[in-house]
């Protein structure tokens, strides 16, 4: 076959034309070489299952049990009236002046309001909260009961039975304190105490002679003694035991008792100024 000049010149245009497209692709040997998409990140190793919280030991109990008396020992000072005219409808719930609760004393002089816990001896183990609540009543412009042993966690119903303006100002140094009015209309509140703690105050400040003291325990071999200073805590296991006695103005005595199980024993305290 005969090629023309035409002919030719026409093949070398469209040579050119391929070479220069062919550049513009990258196909050449000195073009870049193509981005390579980046990798996706891996994805996080899946978390182990965290263990369920061991459950707690439940504390041990038993059938041994320590009871005792508390008696006062020295002059008995003379019975301090409580003045409550600052409010004539407090002053009125009363026939007489009452008289004052610091130290209240029975036949031969046994102790009223002596709070009495074992203080240790103890196995290890937790102890829940019981159900019932306990309760503490502004009656008479006083706090009834004026000593309270509480187990942590457990519900404390605080009642008006007055009718008249109180206010409860609890006043722990470990759990949290509060300042709560309650109004001759507002006859019942709840609150708990979460830490264990020793003795602390609750008073009024509407009536600055109304005062108590709650201690928050972790187990629930505690007692406070009545008019008759008695007290007793049942349900021990067999051990070697410190059992404390705690006044408000007298503070505390230590005794040991040493139980078999299914085993009594009797401790008496004296206490003096």
């Amino acid at each position: 076959m005969v090629t023309t000049k035409a002919q030719k010149w026409m093949i070398s245009i469209a040579l050119a034309a391929l070479a220069a497209l062919a550049a513009g692709c990258g196909g050449g040997p000195d073009s870049a070489p193509a981005e390579t998409p980046a990798a996706a990140a891996p994805a996080p190793a899946a978390s182990a299952p965290s263990e369920p919280a061991a459950a707690a030991t439940p504390g041990p109990r038993g059938s041994a049990t320590i009871s005792g008396s508390v008696r006062y020992e020295g002059e008995v000072p003379p019975a301090r009236p409580v003045k409550m005219d600052a409010d004539p409808g407090c002053a009125k719930k009363h026939e007489s002046p009452p008289t004052s609760e610091m130290l209240v004393l029975g036949d031969d002089n046994v102790m009223g309001n002596v709070f009495v816990r074992v203080k240790s001896g103890l196995p290890g183990g937790s102890y829940p909260a019981p159900a019932d609540a306990a309760v503490i009543d502004q009656e008479g412009c006083r706090y009834v009961p004026h000593v309270l042993g509480v187990m942590k966690g457990q519900t404390v119903k605080i009642l008006n039975s007055d009718g008249l303006l109180h206010n409860v100002h609890a006043l722990p140094k470990v759990n949290k304190t509060f300042n709560m009015a309650m109004p001759g209309t507002r006859t019942e509140a709840e609150v708990t105490f979460d830490q264990e703690e020793d003795m602390f105050k609750i008073k009024c400040d509407v009536h600055p002679w109304m005062g108590a003291y709650v201690q928050v325990m972790a187990h629930p071999f505690f007692d406070v003694t009545a008019d008759d200073g008695r007290f007793e805590i049942t349900g021990l296991p067999a051990g070697s035991y410190e059992i404390e006695v705690w006044h408000e103005r007298l503070g505390t005595q230590t005794e040991r008792a040493e139980l078999a199980d299914g085993e009594s024993a009797e401790i008496l305290f004296t206490m003096a100024r």
